[in-house]
């Protein structure tokens, strides 16, 4: 028995030594080094806040090391916040990382109003101490002051191009009101967001060498070519409004025209020079019969259609660019036409007249059928007329509504993957169009010969 607790006694004595011994792991002497030395935030809009970024402190010692202390240098009253190991805060202590292993730090920024019209730069850094040796990440970000919309009904109305305008939600054109756009005007909407003209004008001023662009609030690199990133451009029933020298991209539908105002005898909205491009579902949505006329503008890379018809429209192309391109495996056709729609709710199928003339005119892309049709005959007017035009479609048409056309030729862009829709020589692009139909000039201001160019660069 004697022996018997001698035994044990010492076989807990022993396990307690060898517990101790493994509690007892000597800390390295060496310091930390960093995935990188400055972490850099793209410009960021005073409000809206930006994404977040992480960067690595690396243990190289095969000992783990401590942490002592991890400060935000610029405390609460930086723009900055960060976390660590999963615990937001300014200031954290006792932290250690295992031999030849790693920690992520992760930081955002949200900006206060400056009231700065320019991109001004702030910064701040994060002191990390091992064995009373301090090392700093830098964080540096680029901060812009913008007009903000959330939620704005606007009235008579002028956005002027000294700095970005920012749309959170919607900001919406009233009733027989108007909202002007200046040459050289930015607007970035937030997520889900529209700029809503309902029965009212819509005037973009753009210019060749000042043109306004719309796109998403993310200015990160990252974002740069993501669709999707807000709603787009919606006219219901609008009085006559223009988009001149305009860029569109990055939207789930660039421009939403929903029927027309009976009120106007012009059209609904006329596009001209203009580039809509990369939106996740439609460039340019027609639905419900609006009047729409485009000139010299480029439609591409769209995830649905280029532009769509639905439920009729009244609409004259002349000397665009209408294209597939996406590389979504989505994209179904640059140009749909459809004179009927079927609402979910009351099962109701609503047919309105199909009036369109298109005139020295590119549809082409990647798919077999570039132009597409659907049609219900004789409940409603169905008129189209293609003159001059290069057209990608699988079967040719041979009806009288095509006339002068290339079928199913590559129109040799210079470089599609880049946006870059000028000729190479030997396109069959030039001197195809028709110049009865044509445009003294072209997207860029250049004059049109005779026979001119088709598509919208000569």
């Amino acid at each position: 028995m004697k022996n018997k607790l001698l035994y044990i006694l010492v076989f807990s004595f022993i396990s307690i030594l060898i517990i101790s011994c493994k509690k007892i792991e000597p800390f390295s002497k060496s310091n930390v080094t960093f995935s990188i030395d400055t972490l850099v935030f793209d410009t960021v809009f005073t409000t809206v806040g930006s994404i977040t970024k992480n960067f690595k402190i690396y243990n190289p010692d095969s000992k783990q090391i401590s942490l002592e202390e991890i400060e935000l240098i610029g405390g609460n009253n930086s723009p900055f916040r960060i976390n660590v190991d999963g615990s937001s805060g300014t200031k954290f202590t006792n932290n250690t990382i295992k031999g030849k292993d790693s920690m992520f730090i992760f930081v955002n920024v949200k900006l206060n109003v400056t009231g700065k019209n320019l991109p001004t730069i702030i910064e701040d850094s994060i002191r990390i101490r091992t064995n009373g040796k301090d090392q700093y990440m830098n964080l540096m970000v680029w901060g812009q002051d913008a007009y903000f919309h959330y939620k704005e009904v606007l009235t008579e109305k002028i956005w002027k191009s000294d700095k970005p305008h920012v749309i959170i939600n919607y900001a919406a054109v009233d009733s027989a009101k108007s909202l002007t756009i200046e040459s050289g005007t930015k607007v970035h909407l937030h997520k889900n967001a529209l700029l809503y003209v309902y029965k009212s004008k819509l005037s973009i001023n753009g210019t060749k060498d000042n043109p306004v662009i719309f796109q998403g609030d993310r200015l990160e690199s990252f974002y740069k070519d993501v669709p999707g990133q807000y709603y787009g451009i919606y006219l219901h029933e609008a009085q006559s409004s223009t988009i001149n020298y305009t860029q569109i991209k990055n939207a789930t539908t660039g421009i939403h025209v929903f029927s027309t105002n009976s009120n106007i005898t012009e059209p609904t909205l006329k596009i001209t020079n203009s580039i809509i491009k990369n939106n996740s579902n439609y460039g340019i949505l027609l639905f419900s019969n609006p009047w729409v006329e485009m000139e010299n503008s480029i439609v591409t890379k769209n995830g649905t259609y280029g532009v769509f018809i639905l439920q009729g429209a009244t609409f004259k192309s002349t000397h665009n660019n209408i294209l597939g391109y996406a590389s979504s495996n989505e994209n179904t056709g640059a140009f749909a036409i459809k004179n009927n729609y079927t609402n979910p709710n009351d099962k109701v199928t609503y047919v309105s007249p199909v009036n369109i003339v298109v005139n020295n005119t590119v549809i082409y892309g990647f798919k077999d059928d570039e132009l597409l049709f659907d049609t219900i005959t004789g409940k409603s007017a169905i008129k189209y007329n293609f003159t001059n035009c290069l057209i990608k479609k699988k079967i040719k048409s041979v009806s009288s509504n095509f006339n002068t056309i290339i079928w199913n030729t590559s129109p040799i862009f210079k470089n599609i993957s880049n946006d870059d829709y000028h000729l190479e020589t030997g396109s069959p692009l030039f001197s195809n169009g028709n110049f009865q139909l044509s445009l003294p000039l072209d997207i860029e201001g250049k004059q049109r010969k005779n026979p001119p160019t088709i598509g919208a660069y000569e």
